[in-house]
């Protein structure tokens, strides 16, 4: 029953989200005139504009959250995030390049999607051995490999003209501005979703343990490589589509439990609908806290999640 309320709570959560991403912008727009049609051109900003700018937003924040989920669950790492792995360290690298050289924002999101495989594949190939994937030797490698592609990224931006430079620098903290649809993170989200929960029940075995999970049936090595090339793919669909932004994948999964969701059938679609409500919401601030400018949602997670975790962990050591 407490499930269900909060079941309840997180989808009213939601539709209130997009009506804020909607209302809310960097211009004030007459709202009711412009869902009634009345007011032509502020209907054209709110569905031409603020409505994929907020579903977009919903969609990655989705991803991330559902990430951080499954990379907590494959690692047993309260600590673990979307980005632990340097998928967000590769997408980041190949992304400044193809700002650097001028391309579109086609060109760089297909860059920042090549560069996020490619370190997905890599540190899989670094990783496993012996026909597994041991949590400890593939969060040493996937730290390392994103240490590597900071490195790179500073070096990149460090030899970038100024002109580019501002917006090699919203990307890196995450912005909505270059997000054409929202569809390829919506569709995702609903089919990494629709694929995890056919796992769910094998994600609650491995939380209490390899041998248990593994004496009860479950296939450890087969179900550790779903979850990472999953989880792998949220995240690098999420970069692709709004650049690096943090926080959402670390906490969100982490409030969840604290409202008593421990059970994979039911944590997953709740990481869906609160990652989405709580980006959709960032990204809403950031439009308007300084309009007509805007910041970085990145920022705005940053400053939401950073307190928010410390309150966690002060509340788990108490």
């Amino acid at each position: 029953m407490r499930a269900a309320y909060v079941f309840a709570l997180l989808i009213a959560a939601a539709g209130l989200s997009l009506l804020v991403g909607l209302g809310v912008g960097s211009t004030a727009q007459p709202f009711w005139p412009a869902l009634s049609g009345a007011d032509a051109a502020a209907h054209e900003v709110l569905f031409s504009l603020r409505l994929p700018r907020a579903l977009a937003a919903f969609g990655v924040g989705a991803l991330l959250a559902l990430a951080g989920a499954l990379m907590q669950a494959l690692l047993r790492n309260p600590l673990a995030d979307p980005y632990v792995l340097g998928v967000s360290g590769g997408a980041a690298t190949l992304a400044l390049c193809a700002m650097l050289v001028g391309l579109p924002v086609a060109g760089v999101q297909a860059a920042a999607f090549a560069g996020a495989l490619g370190s997905t594949l890599l540190v899989f190939a670094l990783a496993h051995s012996r026909h597994d994937l041991a949590p400890s030797r593939l969060l040493l490698t996937g730290v390392v490999l994103a240490s590597g592609w900071g490195a790179a990224v500073s070096l990149i931006l460090s030899l970038a003209p100024e002109a580019r430079l501002r917006g090699m620098v919203f990307w890196l903290l995450g912005d909505f501005a270059g997000s054409e649809t929202p569809w390829p993170a919506l569709a995702a989200a609903v089919l990494i979703l629709a694929a995890c929960l056919f796992e769910a029940r094998a994600l609650n075995l491995l939380a209490r343990g390899e041998l248990r999970a593994a004496s009860l049936g479950v296939d450890v090595p087969r179900l550790r490589w779903k979850i990472y090339l999953v989880a792998s793919a949220a995240a690098a669909v999420a970069v692709t589509t709004a650049g690096s932004v943090g926080f959402v994948g670390l906490v969100t999964p982490h409030l969840l439990r604290l409202s008593g969701l421990r059970d994979y059938r039911l944590l997953l679609p709740a990481s869906v609908l609160s990652g989405g409500t709580l980006l959709t919401v960032a990204d809403a601030v950031a439009r308007s806290v300084i309009a007509p400018q805007q910041l970085p949602v990145g920022v705005i997670t940053a400053l939401i999640g950073v307190p928010l975790f410390l309150f966690l962990l002060r509340r788990e050591s108490a």
